[in-house]
């Protein structure tokens, strides 16, 4: 932790050298995607698209996981989608899964989750899309991956915006032992390199 609290100290000036002005950011917020992915510490959004202060709205769960449209269960992860579609008008939704990802890799093995009850909860929003074949981890994922954006599809503002021609979603796979990025090209029905 003492390596971080430093930097923490040192932000402002180290923005500052970088030319950064954090203050424009006080006046609010315009981000150009919203950036779903896993909590995995691997994966770091800005990292991995060069983004600046500003630029992501992220969302990260376990798993990287949508859950359903269900306004009789409300969820963190919906508000979060609702809010970048209708109050900040993002016109680009990325899920990005990635490689070794345990929430996954989880499902695809059936682990006993019994010590960690709220994940294997978590993770039965993962089980239905994954079905009842298992594969490859990273083909399990690229699945996984496609399952949200459909999910996506579902929410209500998604949807109607898509229709609209005003948002576009896009399906990524991070490879974490090469940095490689593979985007999903619905015409071929394959990931491909970005």
């Amino acid at each position: 932790m003492h390596a971080f609290i430093e930097h923490a100290r040192s932000f402002p000036a180290r923005a500052a050298v970088a030319g950064e002005r954090l203050d424009r950011h006080a006046a609010g917020q315009a981000p150009l995607a919203l950036f779903i992915t896993c909590s995995d510490s691997r994966v770091v959004p800005s990292l991995i698209t060069g983004a600046r202060p500003g630029e992501l709205f992220e969302l990260r769960t376990a798993g990287g996981i949508v859950p359903r449209y269900d306004l009789d269960r409300p969820s963190g992860e919906a508000a979060t989608v609702e809010f970048a579609v209708e109050a900040l008008d993002i016109g680009d939704i990325v899920v990005c899964g990635h490689s070794h990802c345990a929430a996954v890799g989880a499902v695809v093995r059936r682990d006993d989750l019994a010590a960690v009850p709220a994940m294997g909860g978590w993770l039965a929003h993962a089980a239905d899309s994954l079905g009842d074949e298992r594969t490859d981890l990273g083909s399990a994922t690229k699945q996984h991956i496609l399952a949200q954006l459909d999910r996506l599809h579902a929410y209500p503002a998604v949807r109607r915006r898509i229709e609209e021609g005003r948002m576009r979603l896009h399906g990524w796979f991070y490879e974490v032992h090469t940095g490689m990025v593979f985007a999903h090209r619905p015409g071929h029905d394959t990931f491909l390199p970005l």
